[in-house]
């Protein structure tokens, strides 16, 4: 979410330099991280990527509520068939190699996956 006040910049990655996000990620590996998560996660589907296959830790992966607010958004409008492009989003994060998937469309999807 967008802050209310401040600055990101001084704690968080640069979007454009992959090799810093793995740095990043070694670094709390090596100071007994149990679990590697990105947030958020559709710009950096490389990123959860080049993470499952450089450590053997499960990758979690953050739908933000900006990425929810603009699916349901777009479809509420009728822009998208807005199912469709929720299940999408987060297939694209399990074949990125995601084994973890927090999202606000949890109860969504899995009426989804429930009804086949």
């Amino acid at each position: 979410s967008t802050p209310q006040f401040g600055d990101r910049r001084s704690y968080q990655m640069d979007p454009g330099n992959r090799r810093e996000a793995i740095r990043e990620a070694r670094m709390d590996v090596e100071e007994g991280a149990d679990i590697i998560m990105v947030k958020p996660g559709l710009p950096y589907l490389d990123i959860v990527r080049d993470l499952r296959e450089e450590f053997d830790l499960p990758v979690a992966v953050y739908n933000v509520s900006g990425e929810y607010s603009m699916i349901k958004a777009a479809g509420r409008a009728g822009w998208i068939d807005e199912e469709r492009v929720m299940m999408e989003t987060l297939i694209s994060f399990k074949r990125a190699g995601a084994d973890l998937i927090l999202t606000y469309h949890a109860k969504e999807a899995a009426r989804v996956l429930k009804r086949g």
